[in-house]
């Protein structure tokens, strides 16, 4: 079974100017970047349910059975698991994440992911984790410039309630390189002339918009938690 772990940090933009110029060093640093896609996304957010295994049952009717063993583990041994429903441009998409260490899941740097494309609309597969005993945690919307540099992944927001945000991210099969590739990501965002948004802030940022979503779910507003 083969694992996936991520490295993502994020950086807060702030204003379109900034995407813009960000965009541009991309490509005066790292000419071989790529616009790999340019979107709208949903994502919604689930607090799970006490009990798993009816949900565990659920989901795995509805995804290939290569992939059970890569869910049922992560369901199984992952810490503070955050669960999401995507669409993105029509692209219906189950993402379980969990933490590596003492990082959260929703947004910790360090994170064991899984994946899968299911053949549903999203209302049909939120409904799925509902009836499973899962809730709404929040509901997200976004617009989505994706790019790539060799193995690294960059993406840029514009996210309702966050304003522009910028995601760099690189993904790993081994577990004991996690620390050697978040610092790779910090030097080439330094060269970029950006910055990490720390995790305290991100976590005030997070716990505000799920608190308020549905004042700023698709919608262009913003707010500023310090």
């Amino acid at each position: 079974m083969i694992k996936n772990y991520e490295v993502e940090i994020k950086s807060l933009l702030g204003s379109k100017e900034n995407a813009e110029k960000l965009k541009g060093e991309l490509q005066k640093n790292y000419p071989d970047t790529k616009l790999l896609s340019k979107g709208s996304q949903l994502n919604h957010y689930f607090n799970l349910s006490a009990d798993l295994n009816i949900l565990k049952k659920n989901i795995e009717s509805i995804i290939p059975s290569d992939q059970k063993d890569s869910f049922n583990h992560i369901l199984n041994d992952g810490k503070k698991i955050s669960m999401r429903t995507r669409d993105a441009d029509g692209k219906v998409i189950l993402v379980v994440k969990a933490s590596v260490g003492d990082d959260t899941s929703s947004n910790g740097v360090k994170r064991v992911e899984f994946e899968v494309v299911v053949k549903k609309s999203l209302a049909e597969l939120d409904k799925i984790l509902l009836d499973s005993g899962c809730t709404y945690q929040a509901k997200w919307s976004r617009q989505r410039e994706e790019y790539e540099s060799g193995d690294m992944h960059v993406c840029i927001d514009k996210n309702a309630g966050y304003g522009y945000l910028a995601e760099f991210e690189k993904v790993t099969q081994d577990e004991g390189s996690l620390e050697s590739v978040k610092n790779d990501l910090l030097a080439k965002m330094t060269s970029l002339g950006i910055a990490e948004l720390a995790q305290d802030r991100l976590e005030r940022m997070f716990a505000h918009y799920n608190a308020h979503w549905q004042e700023y779910y698709g919608t262009d507003k913003t707010f500023i938690i310090k």
